[in-house]
């Protein structure tokens, strides 16, 4: 199913990220600058932790691009781990001088134990370090890419802070540029700036009580057509496609589209979304958007508007209970360097997702083996849907 495949390789303390995506059509401008951009956002944030001072993230294009042109071919890409340095012979690919100490006892919250006793490993470091976070990264640089293709053809998207704690921002009816420079404009990537403020006041208190926050993140993307998506399998549902890609993001509990939970609570004609026809702009049009541009699967023409609940930072200074599982016995859980909020970094890397699954959902209606020939079928696509029903 799809157009789009990528996959991302590494671990948050080995040598290096990689990240493969492959259907992506030829002729797309593609330069390193382009995905460095989403990288900085990613590490900005106010409730980051010490790795942020240490990473300066940036992309290396090293396949798939030639001359600033995207060939049609896999586009690999590759993100330097600056820390590594300073975990050699404790990471990396090559036999170790010395055995390293183990981590035996699993932080609860964190994958340590279950992909232990998956895996069978007794250096739970093993585990921890490919589900780590830092793993997103690599994710947004492909999400990057995927953005640009989008962008060619009009899709526009921006990930922001709805929430974190109990702290929730307003919700105004902005336009989506205003949208979009605020959430880039601020450290938290809110686009109230009172609720920002008080938003950096829950973290410094957590972080003074050596606890966590998470938060809810939105995503709204505007300009794709109607019709990408499916109603006919499970699988090829968009809603369904883009849940599940947010849901594997890293912390992720709960996600939504439109008004999701919020449906549930009102009645029918407060949910669903009036349709008329616009001669001037020889469209359908929706007077609202409840159903957060997806209907049946289906995009319909309106905003893709979609969240996703981020739970605390598993990693605490103080720290929860555990068992070493080695001996069994009690124990603090181990802890490791790690951020106090993460949810602005989330904002970006939904951003990233949302734009994967949409780009391979363009590609999979238009096909298209370059830019111009996506460009070509997508102004039939439209063109046909502007005399429904022929």
């Amino acid at each position: 199913m799809g157009h789009l495949r990528w996959f991302t390789a590494g671990e948050s303390h080995g040598p290096e990220l990689v990240a493969i995506l492959e259907g992506c059509p030829a002729g797309l401008p593609l330069l390193a600058e382009h995905i460095d951009a989403d990288l900085a956002r990613r590490q900005r944030g106010y409730g980051r932790g010490g790795r942020m001072k240490i990473e300066t993230d940036r992309a290396a294009l090293v396949a798939g691009v030639r001359g600033g042109e995207t060939l049609g071919g896999p586009i690999a890409v590759v993100i330097q781990n600056r820390d590594f340095e300073s975990w050699r012979g404790r990471m990396g690919p090559d036999p170790f001088d010395a055995t390293p100490e183990p981590v035996v006892r699993p932080r609860p919250g964190h994958a340590d134990l279950a992909g232990g006793l998956k895996y069978d490993r007794r250096d739970l470091r093993d585990i921890l370090e490919r589900a780590s976070a830092r793993e997103t990264a690599a994710r947004v640089a492909l999400g990057a890419i995927a953005k640009r293709l989008l962008g060619e053809v009009g899709v526009r998207l921006v990930g922001h802070v709805r929430s974190i704690g109990d702290v929730a921002a307003r919700e105004p009816l902005l336009p989506f540029d205003e949208l979009d420079a605020r959430a880039r404009g601020s450290d938290l990537s809110c686009a109230d700036p009172e609720a920002e403020i008080a938003m950096r006041g829950a973290i410094h208190a957590a972080s003074h009580a050596g606890d966590t926050l998470g938060g809810v993140v939105e995503v709204v993307a505007v300009g794709a057509p109607p019709g990408l998506g499916s109603h006919v399998h499970w699988d090829r549902k968009l809603d369904g496609r883009l849940a599940g890609a947010l849901m594997s993001i890293q912390a992720i509990k709960g996600v939504e589209i439109g008004l999701g939970f919020e449906a549930a609570r009102r009645r029918g004609s407060a949910v669903h979304d009036p349709i008329g026809w616009s001669g001037d702009e020889g469209q359908f049009v929706r007077s609202s958007n409840g159903a957060g541009g997806l209907e049946g699967g289906i995009t319909n023409g309106m905003p893709i508007v979609c969240r996703a609940a981020m739970k605390p930072i598993a990693t605490l200074r103080r720290a929860l209970p555990s068992v070493d599982v080695l001996t069994k016995e009690p124990f603090d859980a181990a802890f490791e360097r790690s951020d106090i909020c993460a949810v602005a970094a989330a904002a970006v890397v939904a951003e990233a997702m949302v734009a994967l699954v949409l780009a391979d959902a363009l590609l999979e209606k238009t096909g298209g083996d370059s830019l111009g020939e996506v460009r070509r079928n997508l102004a039939a696509l439209r063109a046909a849907q502007a005399e429904f029903p022929r």
